[in-house]
């Protein structure tokens, strides 16, 4: 509902031909800096503004609410996973408990391509004799989880600048909401493999894991090519 009404009053900016807001409504701070029914001059537009807003308020009221009721109230089934989740930059109590009970058991995913799929994160391709014809199957999988991989990517990239870093990289390659997706299934990434294994977010790790995770050639392994091919060799000489 938020959402709607936040959409209502960026289009009676357009079509008053105003400039844009420059920041996110959803933020109370936000909303009364700008100041928003006086860009407006004239007086039924002002009210429809002053309305909308003082709805949005009132929402982010009764929203407040309910999570502190939920905070103090709801039963935590697994304490240790939660504090996991929790240790996840950005992640607080109500989208721990979102993510915890969206997912249930992260160890009935085989795979961590399966806990994608499941949080719609990844699309299935359509190929056909090497084509790519399509992707499909957006709408499998748990709706729920995807807001919360979503909500859980926007709070990481307000509070850490390494990420905003990034972000602003790889907006040049693939462009903002591209980006934000991949950050999203990266860090559902992140989620699965520390809840199997049972530890806590590391954020190096979280940067640099997929360079760790390639192996290097050990030095064993060396001396054992060179000495299969040496009977090859003689062999040939022969």
């Amino acid at each position: 509902m938020s959402l709607v009404l936040n959409t209502n009053i960026n289009s009676l900016n357009a079509q008053n031909n105003l400039s844009p807001f420059g920041k996110k409504l959803s933020y109370a701070a936000n909303r009364a800096e700008l100041n928003i029914p006086e860009r407006f001059t004239d007086r039924s537009v002002q009210m429809s503004a002053t309305l909308d807003l003082d709805l949005i308020d009132k929402l982010d009221e009764l929203i407040a609410k309910v999570e502190l009721h939920l905070t103090r109230t709801a039963k935590v089934d697994d304490v240790q996973t939660y504090h996991r989740l929790r240790t996840i930059p950005g992640v607080g109590p109500i989208l721990a408990l979102v993510l915890l009970y969206e997912m249930h058991q992260v160890n009935r995913f085989e795979r961590v391509g399966q806990f994608l799929s499941y949080a719609r994160l990844v699309h299935c391709a359509h190929e056909s004799a090497g084509k790519k014809l399509g992707a499909g199957g957006k709408k499998i999988g748990n709706a729920h989880l995807r807001w919360a991989f979503a909500e859980a990517v926007c709070l990481f990239l307000r509070g850490n600048e390494r990420a905003r870093q990034w972000k602003q990289k790889q907006e040049k390659k693939h462009g903002s909401a591209k980006v934000l997706g991949i950050l999203a299934a990266r860090l559902a990434r992140a989620v699965y493999h520390l809840l199997r294994k049972q530890e806590a977010f590391d954020e190096d790790r979280f940067w640099n894991g997929q360079a760790e995770q390639r192996p290097a050639p050990t030095s064993k392994a060396r001396p054992a090519a060179a000495s299969r091919s040496r009977p090859k060799a003689r062999t040939a000489a022969r």
